[in-house]
């Protein structure tokens, strides 16, 4: 069994996009079972722990992204899965929030984007802050290029961005794989533990853009979990 942690605070799913949102949770629970070929189960952040995990015999956690900001969740119905993020040895993905949530459950703070719009990647929203968006490539840091998860992928693999929050400085123990030029830290893998956070969204990979379906296996394989 591997769990998808829906990380969408209860506000989020009631906005415009809310629906759409709550709906791609369960396509990408099933891509994810797909991929493995081991039943994947979708569940609300709130409701994470270790008895959870233990009964259901979990042999890997993915966390999604999230709509919400930061100050909408509280640190009491976040205590329970940071403390499994800091803790656990089972292998964690999280997927832009989800890397987020894992920076911030170790001390890590989250900062706006900076620079300016460039009309194509970086847009301004209506409030005037940055989001890059769109599907794009980050660049791969040449040193890492060996690293498991990077198999196959090439120096500059294209994924769907959508995030106007960054983490501001690598936790402790962990190594930068990618990057752009607005989110220096776009892909981090902790050196001992198996755990990795994606800044993009390599979960929306399509038959254009398969790099997503490509580093999702390679960690699979890097877990030492199956790949259909």
């Amino acid at each position: 069994m591997i769990v998808f942690v829906d990380f969408e605070h209860a506000s989020g799913r009631e906005t415009k996009h809310g629906q759409r949102m709550l709906a791609a949770r369960t396509t990408i629970t099933y891509r994810l079972e797909d991929l493995s070929g081991v039943p994947c189960h979708l569940i609300r952040y709130d409701r994470v722990d270790d008895a959870l995990l233990d009964s259901l015999n979990v042999q890997a956690i993915f966390i999604s992204g999230n709509s919400a900001p930061p100050e909408a969740y509280t640190p009491e119905e976040l205590e329970p899965i940071e403390t499994i993020l800091r803790e656990t040895e089972r292998p964690v993905f999280g997927f832009c929030g989800g890397f987020q949530l894992l920076a911030q459950a170790t001390g890590m703070a989250l900062v706006p984007l900076s620079g300016s719009a460039d009309g194509d990647r970086v847009v301004t929203l209506d409030d005037g802050r940055l989001f890059e968006y769109g599907y794009h490539p980050v660049d791969i840091r040449p040193e890492v290029a060996d690293h498991p998860l990077l198999a196959g992928l090439g120096p500059q693999p294209v994924f769907r961005h959508a995030h106007g929050l960054q983490v501001q400085q690598l936790p402790a123990g962990f190594e930068t794989l990618a990057a752009t030029p607005i989110t220096p830290i776009q892909l981090a893998a902790h050196v001992d533990r198996k755990v990795v956070g994606a800044q993009f969204h390599p979960e929306y990979w399509t038959d254009e853009h398969p790099a997503g379906r490509t580093l999702i296996a390679n960690f699979f394989r890097w877990a030492e979990l199956p790949v259909t």
